[in-house]
């Protein structure tokens, strides 16, 4: 799968640090399972192994007295140690006594007054014994209680260092997956810087942020928690089968007959699980997206009274997001917890009923000890398969937002080159350019003019007639479907995007202001633009007076858009930007259209400095302030209709003339 595939390579990227946590966790593992070999080890041969043989020995080490007589196990004899009369101590029921020779073990065991009856293969066994009082039954176990406290204290050991290990693997894992993340996540941001605008053009804000957090958010979960849980739960399986073959290869055949559940399981699981979760993921960016919009549009949805009808758009898109993830809590609900509990207590009542009743028979097949270790490790089995059923949700949610995430960065981007050339004059020449947004809509059509250095070039036209799409397809945020774009004679495809852009400066209608500082705004963290440049390009464009009042001056905190500072101020941030980073080709985008008259006056004087030995193209609103520009070109659907100096046109009386005689008119209206 590709998703996966990726989410590996990711993973690879920090791989020292994943094996040393998951090393880590197979430790923790193996020390877990060592409890119930130890457990069986106590039950057998301790708490049970007073039922093996005992030999009348000399008063030592390990040796019990009873009656004047010193017994010891046979298990605890040194080689070579003589080994006195066999006898017995056994358990009949509740009572335990004391047999003065060797008898059967195996059988079933009565009492017949003074005598111990053992009946085995139809045969019957029948001899004197002893009985034992508490007291004595407690000095044969004397040997056996440093042995028990030495396994317990063992098995104590086990479980710190698992959790020690446990600690370490969790540790480890998050901080590889948190690194996986902030890289996934800086890959992701600046591959969207390098993504065309046309990119944009259809894909909400709301929508990419939900990408960059949201989804990778979710991928963090695949690598802290499912990782964790399906590696610790196959090292489980694979342990618990393997402690099973060892106890007894037909538990260990019985037990595998849970691993082809498990994987039918997640067959049916992901098949409606992976639906649901691309839908819920699709309507968590919508959600996104329409909050980013009424955020960023509030001013208007008050202004015209749209708060009832966008908050019933809103309610849609929460309701549809609400019905799937009920399916997804309905589809957990059933192949969650509640199944796997019924598994499990049928696969415990088939072990018991097997294994138990066949150390209920005569032939003892299967000790206490060997009982109680199957049936903690079958316990052990079925809670890993709990542990992966379990995240299975945590899964699907992360492969689909790694597909989301993924299809973003698969989006084709721009080249990004660090060559840089030197300052180019701006001669730009347009040969025979046509272009569309859309295919086969041509915008732009056969549109040809040249624009020597330090020439004014302005362009004037109606709404929709093209002269944006022009200023977009200089900048290169759109490539031309036809003609030739040159700089200084140089075809701009043959320059690479940010190579071109160097010597390339814009002022917008809106302009654009980051958080941060008024400073910050202009230099935008470019090193080689030092505070003297900034304080000069403010005030060659006549900011200085406009902003002086400001209690920090530069320093003056800028918030998102530059919410807090007027249009004039933003604009003439904007305009000290431009000439701070000093560009040959200069592009005024309706730069003076959304400005008070005063601030206008003020921003004249300072673009005569701006415009100063650069190639500079306005897209102005206001014919008025254009009348001074070396050439003008009129657009109309798509094609340059009249072109020349505002005298000649206006000698013409064609479109342009119009225009201006509109706007100089009594209602003085504006050119669309």
């Amino acid at each position: 799968m590709k998703v996966v595939k990726k989410l590996v390579q990711y993973a690879s990227l920090y791989k020292k640090i994943i094996i040393g946590a998951l090393i880590m966790l197979a430790l923790s593992v193996a020390a877990d399972l060592s409890g119930p070999f130890v457990a069986k080890k106590i039950i057998d041969s301790h708490i049970m192994g007073i039922e093996s043989s005992w030999h009348e020995t000399e008063k030592g080490q390990d040796a019990v007295e009873y009656e004047n007589h010193w017994y010891k196990r046979d298990a605890y004899f040194s080689k070579g140690e003589e080994k006195g009369k066999e006898v017995r101590v056994l358990q009949v029921g509740s009572q335990f006594v004391f047999v003065d020779k060797a008898v059967p073990v195996d059988g079933r065991r009565s009492l017949d007054g003074n005598t111990l009856v053992i009946e085995k293969g139809g045969k019957e066994t029948r001899t004197a014994f002893e009985p034992l009082s508490t007291q004595e039954l407690m000095g044969f176990y004397q040997p056996e209680i440093p042995r028990i406290l030495g396994l317990v204290a063992f098995y104590f050991g086990l479980v710190l260092i698992s959790s020690v290990f446990q600690y370490g693997q969790s540790f480890y894992l998050q901080k590889a997956a948190n690194r996986i993340i902030q890289r996934m996540r800086n890959d992701i941001f600046t591959h969207i810087s390098r993504l065309p605008i046309r990119y944009f053009d259809n894909m909400p804000a709301g929508k990419v942020v939900a990408r960059v957090t949201n989804d990778t958010e979710a991928i963090r979960e695949l690598y802290v928690t499912v990782l964790a849980n399906f590696f610790s739960s196959t090292i489980n399986i694979i342990g618990v089968l393997i402690a099973l073959y060892i106890l007894d290869a037909r538990a260990g055949l019985m037990g595998l007959l849970l691993v082809p559940i498990i994987i039918i399981w997640t067959k049916v699981y992901r098949k409606f699980a992976s639906k649901y979760n691309h839908i819920i993921r699709e309507r968590v960016s919508d959600i996104n997206g329409m909050i980013n919009e009424s955020i960023s549009g509030m001013n208007i949805i008050q202004a015209f009274g749209r708060e009832k009808e966008t908050k019933q758009s809103f309610e849609t898109l929460n309701r549809d997001h609400y019905f799937y993830q009920n399916k997804m809590l309905h589809l957990n609900s059933l192949t969650g917890g509640n199944l796997i509990g019924v598994i499990k207590v049928i696969a415990l009542i088939a072990f018991v009923w097997y294994f138990g009743g066949m150390s209920l028979t005569a032939t003892s097949a299967v000790s206490l000890g060997m009982m109680y270790a199957i049936v903690d490790l079958i316990s052990r089995l079925l809670h890993p398969l709990h542990g992966i059923v379990n995240q299975f949700a945590n899964l699907e949610q992360a492969l689909v937002a790694g597909e989301r995430a993924f299809s973003l960065l698969d989006e084709p981007g721009m080249q990004v080159s660090d060559r840089n050339i030197p300052r180019y004059k701006g001669n730009v020449a347009f040969e025979h350019v046509s272009f569309g947004y859309k295919e086969n809509e041509y915008v732009l059509k056969d549109i040809s003019f040249s624009a020597s250095q330090g020439e004014t070039v302005a362009l004037v036209g109606h709404t929709g007639s093209g002269k944006s799409s022009i200023m977009n397809l200089l900048f290169r945020f759109y490539d031309s479907n036809e003609g030739t774009i040159k700089i200084d004679g140089k075809d701009i495809l043959d320059i690479p995007h940010q190579t071109l852009r160097e010597h390339m400066g814009i002022v917008l209608q809106d302009p654009y202001l980051f958080t941060g500082t008024i400073a910050s705004n202009i230099s935008l963290g470019q090193e080689r633009i030092t505070r003297a440049t900034i304080e000069k390009a403010l005030k060659d464009v006549g900011g200085d007076k406009v902003l002086r009042h400001l209690p920090l001056g530069l320093d003056e905190p800028v918030i998102e858009k530059g919410g807090t500072l007027s249009s004039g101020q933003r604009q003439l941030i904007s305009f000290a930007r431009a000439l701070a980073f000093d560009p040959a080709i200069l592009i005024l985008d309706e730069a003076t259209a959304s400005i008070d008259t005063e601030t206008e006056a003020i921003i004249q004087e300072g673009m005569e400095v701006l415009k100063k030995g650069r190639t500079t193209f306005i897209i102005a609103h206001r014919l008025s302030t254009i009348k001074n520009a070396d050439q003008i070109l009129v657009l109309d659907k798509g094609r340059i209709v009249e072109q020349g100096t505002h005298e000649g046109l206006m000698e013409q009386k064609g479109k342009y003339y119009q225009m201006y005689e509109l706007q100089a008119g009594p209602n003085k209206g504006m050119a669309g």
